[in-house]
This record gives C-alpha cells, structure tokens and sequence, in this order.
C-alpha cells in the first residue's frame, strides 16, 4: 500500500500530466485540490525537490515552474494500478464538464483527440482519413492540422511531426450537460455496422474499469475496420455507450437535432426509458445513447500501417482549430505532396 508520501508524489505528477506546459507550487496546489488532495504550496515544493532529485520533474524557470521528464512520465504509467482504476472515467467527466461548446453560438471550446505522425506522412493520412469523415463515421467533418513546434489546446507538437485532431465524443456529453441533461459513460466499444446502421456491440470494456481509453485499446490491438465502413457501410467500427435519465430523452433529441445543425453530433441511436438499447442493459429509469467514436478517423491510420502516436481525451481545443477536410486535404497537399 502506498504511503501518504507517495501519495503525494503521485499526485503530484498526475497533476503536472494534466497540461504539457509547466506548472508552478500554487498552480500545482489547486489542481490537486480539484483532485481531493489538500496541500499547502509549501508543501508542494518540498514534494517538488525531492521528485526533482529522483529525476522526475525539471525546473524549467522559477517563473513558470516545473515540468514531467521522460522518467517522471515513465513513473507516472507504473503507480499502482488499482489507484488508476476510474482514472479514464474521471477524465471523461472532468473534460466534458469543463468545455465551453455552445451549439446556439457555434462557439466554445470541445474536447479533443489528437494523434502525432510524421509531418511527411500527411498528405498520404489525409487520404484515408478524408472518406471516414465524408461517410459520417466521426462526431465532425472537421479536423485539425497542427504542425510541429504550434500548439493544439495546451498540447505542443513536437518538431519533425504533424497532429492530426479530431472532436471527441465526450463533446456530446458536454453539450448534454449545459442543457441539464446529466450524461453517464458506461462503456467503450467495438460496434458492427451493416449496411450504414448500427448492429451490435461485439466487444466493450466499461470505463470505470480501465486505465487506457477503452476505444484506444481496441484500435491499438488492431480489431477495427473503419475504413471498410466508410466504403461499403459495412465493418467494426468504435462507439460509446451513454445513459441519460429518461424524463430527459424528449429534451436529448432536440438538442442533438441542434447539434447535427452545427455539423456536429454523432449519436448513433437512442433507446426507451429503462429498456434495453441492441440488447445493452439499461438502467431503471434512464435511457440508452449510442454514440459514435471520435476516434474512427484516426483509427484508419493504424488499419494501413501509417506509424501514429494516439493521444485519445487529449484536452481542450477552440472549435476554431478544426477545419473542413476539405481545407485540410489542400493544406496537406501544398505542404507535404504524397507520391505514391
């Protein structure tokens, strides 16, 4: 069992993995109380030195604070694990909690995932993401470019790479939950669709159950078929399943409706109150939501080879980031030309 010290430390690099730029004593100490931790920024800096000493974190300057080296984000992956459990739930709420997406305005922040190829792989990625896009497998047809060295929400890119971005599913629960709808994420999946609708799920691993993205792990493990999907409207492709409380079902639909108006939504289906939703137990008093996966497009890259860097609930991007593919495919073509 883990000391109260190491505790503290854990915590302490969780929260400095929270945003790739530095974090000071104080700042440190309000995201640990967000956490449930209670500690004194003087205490923080002790904690600090002595993760400094063990080669975990790098003093970048006294004004801007400390950072996560190699090592600390390498300690960081190896805590305990039963401590982990739920982590990827929390973040689910947190961030979904936290964006500022309105679909009266159209402005506003979303939640994104982001994944790092080499900038020379560009135009060929935008190849075979573009038809995901077009075929509705995705919560946008937008996407985000972002090369190295220039920022994506508070994540920078590193040199030699380019980030492709999408909009992640939790958008919905953020959108869902401004309207006063609560939104309940129970589990990622892998959803057969037949002929351009939805099936089944054939495999899911529940959120609160995991330590890594649920849809993360079946696309790493090679067990989707995204781009098959978007040509034929067949294949395995990444969806989430949501509970919303039933009474707010009529309430759910006209906001999604909004939403779809905005290019943006991606809800696959909806259930009936308490009952269950493609054979999915539903919770009494409370309605099933299918939505899709805003990791499909980015899922295509591992099903061709393209060597990618998945970093899936990555933070919070201005819905001004992303583009049109459309605007992407050009971008891609004038900056990295794709020789076949």
């Amino acid at each position: 069992m883990a000391t109260k010290t190491e505790r503290a430390r854990n915590a302490i690099l969780k929260a400095l993995s929270e945003d790739d730029a530095p974090a000071g004593a104080a700042k440190l100490a309000l995201r640990l109380r967000a956490m449930g931790l209670d500690l004194q920024p003087r205490t923080v800096r002790v904690h600090l030195l002595e993760l400094d000493r063990d080669g975990y974190t790098l003093m970048v300057s006294r004004r801007r604070g400390r950072q996560l080296t190699e090592r600390g984000r390498r300690e960081l992956t190896n805590v305990d694990v039963f401590s982990k459990l739920g982590f990827v739930a929390a973040k689910v709420d947190d961030l979904g909690y936290r964006m500022s997406y309105s679909y009266r305005s159209g402005h506003g922040s979303v939640v994104a995932n982001v994944v790092l190829i080499r900038d020379r792989d560009l135009s060929r990625a935008l190849l075979h993401v573009a038809p995901v896009l077009r075929a509705g497998l995705a919560v946008s047809n937008k996407l985000a470019v972002v090369r190295g060295g220039e920022k994506i929400g508070s994540f920078t890119v590193p040199l030699g790479s380019v980030a492709l971005a999408t909009i992640c599913s939790i958008t919905v629960n953020g959108v869902l939950l401004s309207s006063g709808i609560p939104v309940t994420s129970r589990f990622g999946g892998l959803l057969e669709m037949r002929d351009g609708a939805p099936l089944r799920f054939v495999d899911v691993i529940e959120y609160r159950g995991t330590t890594i993205d649920p849809l993360e792990v079946f696309i790493g493990a090679g067990m989707t078929e995204v781009a098959q999907c978007a040509r034929t409207g067949s294949g395995i492709i990444g969806a989430s399943f949501r509970e919303i409380p039933a009474a707010a079902a009529g309430l759910a639909r006209r906001v999604l409706n909004r939403l779809r108006e905005r290019g943006l939504g991606g809800d696959l289906a909806m259930g009936e109150g308490s009952l269950p939703l493609f054979d999915i137990p539903v919770t009494e008093g409370r309605t099933g939501l299918i939505v899709i996966g805003g990791l499909n497009p980015l899922a295509t890259l591992r099903e061709v080879g393209i060597p990618a860097t998945m970093r899936s609930l990555s933070g919070l991007a201005d819905i001004s980031e992303f583009m049109p593919i459309e605007d992407a495919e050009r971008l891609g073509k004038r900056s990295y030309p794709y020789v076949d």
